[in-house]
C-alpha cells in the first residue's frame, strides 16, 4: 500500500461480519477502520458528523448491498459526497443488483470471501480513483452483464487502474491464479479441519486415549499443511512462509502470509524464534480467533448458574460481539494515548467499568424506554445505576486482566498456570484466548445483572430478550434465586477456597457450549486479607488436611485390630468349637438297643 493512510467506514447488518472483517483489515498497515454502521441512517449521520469536525477521517466506504434501501444510499452518498469511493463487499451475485448498483455510484465490487489482500488491493485500487469489479466484467468495457454472459460466472477485474499503471502480472496470469486457487482451497481445508481438532483438544475433562489421538490427527494436518505449501506456493509465497516461521513476519498485505494464506506454525518454531508481531497485529489474531469460537453453541456446562443464561442465544453472541468490539475500541484508545505499562494496574478497574458502561448503552440503546407502572423509564440510565454493584460484585473480580492487556498492548511474555509463555508463541496465544473469554463471559455478566436485579419481570424486556423457558414469573423469580445462593456460597465459601488452593476458575468456550476450568495462580496476597466467615473457611480446610492423615491412620489401626480380633480370637475359637463338635459326631457309637437286636438273631 501507499504511504497514504485509507480510513475506511464499513456498513453491514451483520455484526459478526462487521467484527471479523475490521480484526483482519487491523492487520494492515496504513489502514484504520474509522467507525462501523449498522443501517443507513446511522452511515450518513457518522458521515455527517465526520464532514463536520474532519472531512478527512473517512476515504472510502464499505457497503453489503442488503436490500433495495442500500441502493438509495449509494445515490445519496454519491450525491452528497461525490469524491467518496464505495465498494460493495457483498454475498449478492445476481448481473442485475450488480449493474443497478454499479448505475447507483458503486465504484468497485468484491464478494464476500474474497481473500484479505485482494481486498485490500480493490481497496487501494478504488481510493487512487479506480475501479473493482470482480466476477462482472470491466467497467467501461462496453459489454452488458447479462446473466449469459461469460463475465458473470468468471473473475474478470479491470487490469489498468485510473492512471494506466498495471496490475501484478500474478493476478493476470491464468496459470499461477488456478494454482493459486488450489493453494488456498487445500489450506482452507485443512485448516478448517485442524481447528475444530484444536477445539476439541481444549475442551475440559478429555480422555488420555481421545488426546493423544486428537494430538495424532494434529501432527499429520500440520505435516499435510507443509506439503501443501510447499507443492502449491510461489516461491515467493514460500519464502513468505519461511520468514513468517522464524517469527519475522512483516506488516503488509504482500509479506504477511496470513492476509494471502492462513499458516499454521508448529509450537516448537514459535518457542525458538520469539514473533516479532506488533502488538496491534498480536491483538488482531487473537480476536479473530475468538470470534470464531463465538459461533459456538453457548449452552451453559458450567455446575452454578450465569446472568446470560435468561438470554436466548442469538441475544447472547450479539452481547458478546459487541463487548468483543468495545474492547477493542478500548485497547486502541491506550494505544493513542501511549500509556506505560506499569500504569496498567491503576488503569485496569476504570476500563473494565467503562467497558461495561459502553456495552450497556449500545446494547439496550441509549434511549430506550420501557413501561414499569406509571413510569416510563429510560433502560440505560436505569441499569447504570447499579455500577457499584456491578464492580465489587464481577468487575474487580476478573482474574488476569493486567496481564491480558500487558500482553496485548506492550507484547510481554505471559506468565500464568505457573509457567511463562514467550509473547507471540502459540502457547501464549492459547493462554491469553482463555483469559480474553472468562473476560468477555463475565462482563456480558455485568450487563444482564442490573436488568435480573430491577427490571426482570418487565414484559417487553422478556419478549425482546429471554429465552422461552424463562418466560414465566415463577422461572424468572427460581433463576434470580439460584443466582443470590451463587453469589452468597462464592462469598463464604468457594472463593475462600479458590484462594486457599492457590486457583482462579475461569468460563470459556468450548465445542458443547460454556464450561469451566481451574488454572494455577499465587493468592497469597489475597490468603492474608481474608477475615470472617471465609477466614473460618480457610482454617476448616486446613485443620481438615492436618487431622485427614492422622485420622486416617486412627482409622486404620483400629481397622486392623479389628480385623485381627475378628479372625485371630473369635475366629479362630468358632473355628476350634466347630471342629470338636464335628469330631465328636465322627467317634459317636451306635445305640445298644440296636446292638441287642443283632444278637438275638436265631442262627441257622
Amino acid at each position: 500500500m501507499s504511504d497514504r493512510p485509507l480510513k475506511v467506514l464499513l456498513i453491514d447488518q451483520d455484526p459478526i461480519f462487521r467484527l471479523g472483517l475490521r480484526v483482519a483489515l487491523e492487520q494492515v498497515p496504513n489502514l484504520e477502520v474509522t467507525s462501523e454502521a449498522q443501517t443507513d441512517t446511522v452511515a450518513l449521520h457518522i458521515l455527517a458528523e465526520f464532514a463536520k469536525n474532519d472531512p478527512k477521517a473517512v476515504n472510502l466506504v464499505i457497503l453489503e448491498l442488503g436490500n433495495s434501501r442500500y441502493l438509495q444510499l449509494c445515490r445519496q452518498l454519491k450525491a452528497e459526497y461525490p469524491n467518496l469511493p464505495i465498494l460493495l463487499l457483498s454475498s449478492v451475485s445476481e448481473p442485475g443488483l450488480l449493474m443497478a448498483a454499479r448505475d447507483a455510484g458503486v465504484d468497485g465490487y468484491c464478494p464476500k470471501g474474497t481473500l484479505v489482500s485482494e481486498l485490500v488491493e480493490a481497496m487501494q485500487l478504488l481510493a487512487s480513483g479506480g475501479s473493482y469489479w470482480d466476477g462482472v466484467g470491466e467497467v467501461g468495457s462496453g459489454e452488458e452483464i447479462t446473466s449469459n454472459s461469460p463475465l458473470s460466472y468468471r473473475r474478470s477485474v479491470s487490469y489498468r487502474r485510473s492512471d494506466g499503471t498495471s496490475l501484478p502480472q500474478s493476478s493476470r496470469l491464468p496459470f499461477a491464479r488456478l494454482r493459486n486457487n488450489w493453494h488456498l482451497l487445500g489450506i482452507n481445508s485443512i485448516n478448517a479441519t485442524l481447528a475444530e481438532v484444536t477445539a476439541k483438544l481444549q475442551r475440559p475433562g478429555l480422555p488420555l486415549l481421545d488426546r493423544a489421538i486428537l494430538a495424532g490427527q494434529r501432527r499429520e494436518l500440520l505435516a499435510a499443511s507443509w506439503l501443501v505449501n510447499r507443492l502449491l506456493a510461489t516461491p515467493q509465497e514460500r519464502q513468505n512462509d519461511k520468514m513468517t516461521a522464524l517469527g519475522a513476519a512483516q506488516d503488509s498485505p504482500a509479506a504477511n502470509p496470513s492476509l494471502n494464506t492462513a499458516i499454521v506454525i508448529d509450537s516448537s518454531i514459535k518457542q525458538n524464534y520469539p514473533s516479532l508481531l506488533s502488538p496491534r497485529a498480536l491483538q488482531a489474531r487473537l480476536f479473530s480467533s475468538c470470534v470464531a469460537k463465538l459461533q459456538l453453541p453457548l449452552q451453559n456446562l458450567s455446575d452454578e448458574p450465569l446472568e446470560i443464561d435468561i438470554f436466548r442465544q442469538d441475544k447472547k453472541r450479539d452481547l458478546l460481539y459487541l463487548i468483543l468490539q468495545k474492547l477493542a475500541n478500548s485497547l486502541d484508545e491506550l494505544r493513542a494515548s501511549q500509556i506505560e505499562v506499569h500504569r496498567l494496574n491503576e488503569l485496569t478497574n476504570i476500563i473494565l467499568c467503562d467497558l461495561w458502561q459502553a456495552s450497556t448503552t449500545d446494547f439496550f440503546g441509549k434511549f430506550t424506554k420501557v413501561q414499569v407502572g406509571n413510569q416510563n423509564l429510560e433502560i440505560v440510565t436505569f441499569l447504570l445505576q447499579a455500577a457499584k454493584v456491578v464492580e465489587t460484585e464481577i468487575l474487580l473480580k476478573i482474574p488476569l486482566v493486567v496481564e491480558l492487556f500487558s500482553y496485548l498492548l506492550f507484547q510481554t511474555d505471559l506468565s500464568i498456570d505457573n509457567a511463562i509463555y514467550p509473547a507471540g508463541s502459540l502457547e501464549a496465544m492459547e493462554q491469553s484466548l482463555i483469559i480474553l473469554e472468562n473476560l468477555l463471559i463475565q462482563v456480558a455478566n455485568c450487563v444482564v445483572q442490573p436488568l435480573l436485579n430491577t427490571l426482570a419481570d418487565v414484559e417487553a424486556i422478556k419478549q425482546s430478550f429471554y429465552d422461552r423457558q424463562f418466560i414465566s414469573t415463577r422461572e424468572i423469580e427460581r433463576f434470580r434465586n439460584d443466582l443470590s445462593w451463587k453469589y452468597r456460597l462464592r462469598n463464604y465459601v468457594s472463593e475462600a477456597e479458590a484462594i486457599f488452593e492457590s486457583r482462579y476458575e475461569l468460563l470459556v468456550f468450548t465445542p458443547r457450549g460454556i464450561a469451566k476450568i481451574s488454572i494455577y495462580a499465587p493468592r497469597s496476597q489475597e490468603l492474608a486479607q481474608l477475615s470472617g466467615i471465609p477466614l473460618l473457611v480457610t482454617l476448616a480446610l486446613e485443620f481438615r488436611d492436618a487431622i485427614a492423615p492422622r485420622l486416617k491412620s486412627l482409622l486404620s489401626f483400629a481397622g486392623s485390630g479389628i480385623v485381627f480380633v475378628l479372625t485371630q480370637v473369635i475366629g479362630r475359637g468358632l473355628g476350634l468349637i466347630g471342629r470338636g463338635i464335628l469330631q465328636g459326631i465322627g467317634s459317636a457309637k451306635l445305640p445298644e438297643r440296636n446292638l441287642r437286636r443283632n444278637d438275638d438273631r436265631p442262627t441257622k
